[in-house]
């Protein structure tokens, strides 16, 4: 198996097109087939499903890109800084993400990879989740942290782990001792929570239904980190993930059960994007903090 293999099949991968690939690469289509085929013949496994009109990744094929992709961004980054030592690289990297992942993850990964590019600029847009989605398909967007898309066809997403949701309350809260709580004995609690249009907020409400409770909401607000702050400072109860939580003397943390709420979140781009290998890299430093987060 050849590195050019691996790329010829990346291209594929990321356009879902031959002849856009094949132009991308500067070769004849029929040389981008003839290669395919060699790597084919050599994993013993078809990894285009080439029927109809559209060409799909086969399950082969998405378990080759799963595990390739990190090793061709190691060598693309590697080629990298032998061209150009890391504050001489820039460019910028737009991100999207939901505020539960802004309020540490997504700052933690921004400063990580500062110290190895300082001249890399990055723009970070908190938005709800079908927000996040247009401007990925407008091409506002080079790529997010959020959840699987439900009509994500022209997107990839790549889950990073499971997460429960939470019970957070001051330390003087009636619940704040409990080791865990249903999500029944929510019904009538007075609460704040995230707006209807983020998807969280979906998945929290589907569950109240489920268990046939109705809090109190008394204060709806689009970002985590002043969810935090109201319910230190008042009697509110909130669902947050874990994660998003600083560890903190006057706040209690408490699972939820019957049903627990639990959210797959993911790295998403457009299909047929190009990735520059400091966005690359910046998603393998989302893996690793995922890695660290499940």
């Amino acid at each position: 198996m050849e590195l050019r293999h691996l790329r010829y099949f990346d291209a594929i991968a990321e356009t879902l097109n031959f002849t856009r690939a094949a132009e991308r690469l500067h070769v004849t289509q029929s040389t981008l087939s003839h290669q395919i085929k060699q790597l084919e013949d050599e994993v013993g496994a078809p990894l285009f499903d080439r029927g109809g009109k559209r060409v799909r990744l086969t399950e082969a094929g998405e378990i080759l890109r799963s595990h390739m992709t990190p090793a061709l961004e190691q060598i693309d980054l590697g080629l990298q800084a032998l061209r150009a030592p890391a504050e001489a690289i820039t460019g910028s990297i737009r991100l999207g993400t939901t505020p539960s992942f802004n309020t540490q993850m997504v700052p933690t990964c921004v400063a990580t990879l500062l110290k190895s590019y300082p001249g890399v600029q990055v723009n970070v847009e908190e938005l709800a989740a079908g927000q996040i989605l247009k401007r990925l398909r407008s091409g506002h967007l080079d790529m997010a942290v959020s959840y699987p898309p439900g009509d994500g066809g022209d997107l990839w997403f790549e889950p990073l782990y499971k997460e429960e949701l939470r019970l957070v309350v001051a330390v003087n809260h009636p619940l704040a001792r409990r080791r865990k709580v249903r999500m029944v004995e929510l019904h009538n609690i007075r609460m704040v929570l995230l707006p209807g249009q983020f998807v969280t907020r979906k998945l929290v409400d589907d569950c109240f239904a489920a268990a046939g409770a109705k809090p109190i909401v008394v204060a709806q607000l689009n970002s985590v980190a002043p969810m935090i702050e109201l319910i230190r400072q008042t009697d509110l109860a909130g669902i947050i993930a874990e994660s998003a939580v600083s560890q903190s003397a006057d706040l209690r943390v408490i699972p939820l059960e019957d049903p627990t709420p639990i959210r797959t979140p993911g790295m998403l781009w457009p299909k047929g994007a190009t990735r520059s290998p400091v966005l690359k890299h910046f998603a393998e430093i989302i893996r690793r903090a995922a890695g660290e987060a499940a």
